[in-house]
């Protein structure tokens, strides 16, 4: 629909819905054996947490691996980071179609359409458009648009089957097949959706840190972007994780030798699901990264194997995060490379001191 080009998800049909479930605080976990390949379509003994927030480091969903062995304190890069896009890859349609638009009695596709109709005709950038409609839209009609209220909009929030409990999975996974101790498994979120609807989703807590689009409500009586997260200015936000620069009031601009970098770019993956992802998975390729594209299960794979056959990706796979599906299976791979990395660098460290 013409919506594509404003909100990067606009034309996206309705697809599968997911539960919902969180975690909180972080138990130690112990050391256990390497299991077989075969691990990565069962379900090992549940043991998961995480912390909380966005905006700051907060949130997050950890795997921590081997707490009651002596840790090695000379080699610490043992962060892996996980990085998602939201609307497409962790849920059906944009945020924004499940409760304010309905709300408002407002056609999703005539919506969009009319945000790229203004965005035109004005020479506005799309993403601050669709942020200024919604709250023009919402006034005309006499609803309230507060942090309050979009945050509570995010419990209507559909997610891709298996959503909930993928944070929990991959990180037992994770647990299970690291050969050195210290490992630590996050989350990170990169959306040009909105922060106050992600924050009410119960996948909330599992994130590290969420980098998303965000209203500015106390200094004005009218809503104003405070933040606008653009498809190539999520490419920002994946420096601010491999540098560790994650306050978004200091400058990534410093150059930062690599290996002064927290997280190597070969400790991440970055998941997609179109177009307006390339950016992102064309940095993570060409940094030694990882990116991964999904598709609603319902709809064609063509956009995913065009990113495929263009070496834009590693893999592809419908948006099924159930344990067993080619998406669990497959991250299972990268990670299972991730981690044989990580331990092989920590080897030739120890050869070099």
């Amino acid at each position: 629909m013409a919506g594509r080009a404003v909100h990067k998800k606009g034309a996206k049909a309705a697809g599968t819905a997911g539960g919902a479930e969180a975690s909180d605080k972080k138990p130690a976990l112990r050391s256990i054996p390497r299991p077989s390949p075969a691990a990565a379509g069962e379900k090992p003994p549940p043991q998961s947490s995480t912390r909380g927030g966005h905006g700051t480091p907060a949130n997050t969903a950890l795997a921590r691996v081997g707490q009651n062995k002596q840790p090695n304190v000379g080699y610490s890069k043992k962060t892996i980071a996980l990085v998602y896009d939201f609307d497409g890859t962790l849920s059906p349609r944009p945020m924004q179609e499940y409760s304010f638009l309905p709300q408002l009695g407002l056609d999703a596709q005539e919506f969009w359409a009319e945000c790229g109709r203004v965005a035109k005709a004005q020479r506005a950038d799309p993403l601050i458009t669709y942020m200024h409609l919604m709250y023009k839209k919402a006034k005309e009609k006499g609803l309230v648009v507060d942090r309050a209220a979009l945050v509570a909009q995010g419990a209507s929030v559909e997610l891709y089957p298996g959503v909930t409990d993928w944070f929990s999975a991959i990180g037992d996974y994770v647990r299970l097949r690291a050969e050195t101790p210290g490992i630590e498994l996050r989350h990170y979120l990169i959306s040009s959706g909105l922060t106050e609807i992600i924050e009410g989703t119960v996948i909330a807590p599992h994130f590290h840190n969420v980098f998303a689009s965000e209203y500015w409500f106390e200094p004005y009586e009218t809503p104003f972007p405070k933040r606008v997260i653009t498809d190539t200015g999520k490419t920002q936000y994946l420096f601010r994780i491999n540098k560790g620069i994650e306050d978004l009031g200091e400058s990534i601009n410093r150059h930062m030798p690599e290996a002064e970098r927290p997280i190597p770019w070969s400790n991440m993956i970055y998941f997609g699901d179109g177009e307006t992802d390339v950016p992102s998975m064309a940095l993570m390729k060409k940094s030694g990264g990882a990116a991964f594209a999904v598709h609603n299960p319902d709809l064609s794979s063509k956009m995913c194997e065009e990113l495929f056959h263009a070496g834009r990706v590693d893999f592809y796979a419908a948006a099924d995060y159930r344990r067993g599906s080619d998406l669990f299976k497959r991250t299972c791979l990268l990670l299972d490379r991730i981690l044989a990395d990580i331990r092989v660098r920590e080897e030739v460290w120890g050869l070099g001191r």
